[in-house]
């Protein structure tokens, strides 16, 4: 989805809001829940924090934004902690307590090399949470490498000396196909174009609607628009 629609999505109640965005909400939800978690004062490394949107979910703790600045030209990149390639992290070694890596792996070039410094400014024992896309848009062209599996992200992740505790998909096949229905009303915006709009809404957006109630028949969850996973350091 656009960053036009999608902000025009999450205005809309929060109960709607999750079914049309669902991974977005899973993962706001994620970020919630594992700020919650963490102690107060605990060290948090967001690595790849873009504008700093989950900021705000560790006032408690002490926060630390980290990007390369590179992603998307019109964001604001003034409020990060520092600006840094996520493969010569800036910190010594166990560092921080906590960390949080989202959707942000699939515009790594050297996607293991990253992983393996997170793991290394980590505490021993300390966890970080992760978001990964497996069917998706090219998005933040040209800065947009790689898909995850679960299993390749896994895979990652222990190679690193990180060990996975939690992976989940975010959603399956009929949430997937939803997604992507509401994707094509991408197509009818920008001059003449606008005028096919409503017709393409009304034939898109219902189906849309309904297809997320159909999720529960995919319970392999193979199609997925991604991947929420906690991972420990070892140590």
């Amino acid at each position: 989805m656009s960053a036009r629609y999608t902000g025009i999505a999450y205005r809309l109640p929060r109960v709607l809001r999750r079914h049309i965005l669902h991974f977005e909400v899973e993962i706001e939800d994620a970020v919630s829940a594992f700020a919650h978690a963490l102690p107060k004062g605990a060290r948090v490394l967001d690595a790849g924090a873009g504008e700093g949107q989950y900021r705000h979910h560790f006032a408690r703790q002490r926060y630390c934004g980290v990007d390369l600045a590179v992603g998307d030209a019109a964001w604001d990149y003034s409020k990060l902690d520092a600006l840094a390639d996520l493969t010569a992290l800036p910190f010594r070694s166990g560092a921080f307590d906590a960390a949080v890596h989202i959707v942000t792996i699939e515009h790594l070039r050297e996607p293991a090399a990253a992983l393996a410094e997170m793991a290394r400014t980590l505490a021993p024992g300390a966890r970080l949470l992760i978001a990964a896309p497996h069917e998706w848009e090219v998005h933040q062209a040209p800065h947009d490498y790689f898909r995850y599996t679960r299993y390749g992200l896994a895979y990652l992740l222990e190679k690193s000396g990180l060990e996975v505790q939690e992976m989940r998909p975010a959603g399956g096949y009929f949430r997937l196909l939803a997604r992507r229905l509401l994707n094509g009303l991408q197509f009818f915006t920008g001059g003449v174009r606008w005028l096919f709009f409503l017709p393409a809404a009304i034939l898109l957006v219902p189906p849309a609607l309904i297809l997320p109630l159909l999720d529960p028949l995919d319970r392999d969850r193979n199609f997925t628009l991604g991947y929420v996973c906690i991972a420990r350091r070892r140590g």
